[in-house]
């Protein structure tokens, strides 16, 4: 080499024989990333609709078994449902709610069991194929006259009096 003149060394290639390697890491690990943020937000949101279809359900089941036999309660004092008004009461709550869900509404003795079904359409999880999540929400509820319980043997709290003003501080000049 001539005085003066730089002289650079050749880097030796490190990739040789690993070309594409990267590009299928960053692949395989973004796959992933969405893989977890799916089952975040789109878990989040079928955990928020399947409360709500319990909700839903809950609702219906109350509104059925407030369909007692009047006649019958009035003539034995015993607490009967009407199945069909009872069955009818449900429906017509789940209809109103507007949400477009199935339900089973079933009637056995004193007690209507609501069950909704749900799908709940995905974002994240979609990009992975998996387009919708199945919920479902399942309430019972039963027709009794009176107070039941546990909190219907509850004491009741005492009363709490007032001061006179003058003890309360009040009433000064």
């Amino acid at each position: 080499s001539r005085p003066g003149q730089w002289r650079f060394a050749r880097v030796p290639d490190l990739r040789t024989g690993e070309q594409g390697q990267i590009t299928v890491f960053v692949v395989v690990i973004m796959v992933a990333l969405l893989a977890v943020a799916g089952l975040v937000y789109d878990g989040g949101q079928a955990l928020a609709a399947k409360t709500t279809a319990i909700d839903i359900a809950q609702e219906a089941a109350r509104a059925g078994a407030q369909q007692v036999n009047l006649a019958s309660f009035r003539a034995t004092g015993q607490v009967v449902l009407d199945a069909a008004a009872a069955s009818a009461a449900a429906q017509a709550y789940l209809a109103g709610t507007g949400t477009g869900d199935t339900a089973t509404v079933t009637v056995t003795g004193n007690t209507v069991t609501v069950a909704v079904s749900s799908v709940q359409p995905t974002v994240f999880l979609g990009l992975i194929g998996i387009r919708s999540l199945h919920v479902t929400g399942t309430a019972t509820a039963t027709a009794e006259s009176g107070i039941t319980g546990p909190g219907a043997a509850a004491p009741a709290r005492p009363a709490i009096r007032a001061l006179p003003a003058a003890a309360a501080g009040g009433g000064g000049r």
